[in-house]
């Protein structure tokens, strides 16, 4: 059985967020142990510098590093990172269970994104879309498309 983390900077705030996070990880629970783990995210002005932003991204990135098991297979969630399709995904996991790789770990920024120090040590550098969509939200696709992943790889009817 597969042991997935999600790793995420910032706590899902909205109520109709935590919500849809809740029901996703209530259905894949028939298909793997998911846990998602938050650190904390940096408060800082709308007005920053580069050298302000990254400093702040390295802060978040640090949080995240020590959050990291030793062996856990590492996918960033990353604007530049590979785009795959929902039946690619279900192969590249099937892939990873045949390879005895069955902790994966998904790291999903804060709203400034993944640091280097982060995004260098990920086995896979994954990207949804060239959209940029709320780090909040993100995480309820990247659920949704787990359970996807899962229902394609058994086989399994999903709805539409």
């Amino acid at each position: 059985m597969h042991h997935i983390t999600i790793l995420a900077v910032g706590r899902l705030k909205e109520k109709y967020l935590a919500e849809g996070a809740a029901e996703y990880l209530k259905r894949l629970s028939a298909y793997a142990r998911v846990a998602v783990e938050e650190v904390n995210d940096e408060s800082f002005p709308e007005s920053l510098s580069l050298l302000e932003r990254e400093k702040a991204k390295e802060k978040e990135g640090a949080r995240l590093l020590k959050r990291l098991r030793q062996a856990t297979y590492l996918i960033a969630l990353d604007l530049q990172g590979a785009r795959y399709s929902s039946g690619e995904m279900a192969a590249v996991f099937d892939k990873l269970a045949l390879e005895g790789k069955g902790d994966i770990t998904f790291v999903i920024g804060g709203s400034l994104g993944l640091p280097q120090t982060v995004l260098g040590k990920a086995d896979l550098r994954l990207s949804f879309s060239s959209l940029t969509f709320p780090h909040q939200l993100i995480r309820i696709i990247l659920l949704e498309q787990i359970f996807r992943w899962f229902k394609i790889s058994r086989g399994e009817p999903y709805h539409k």
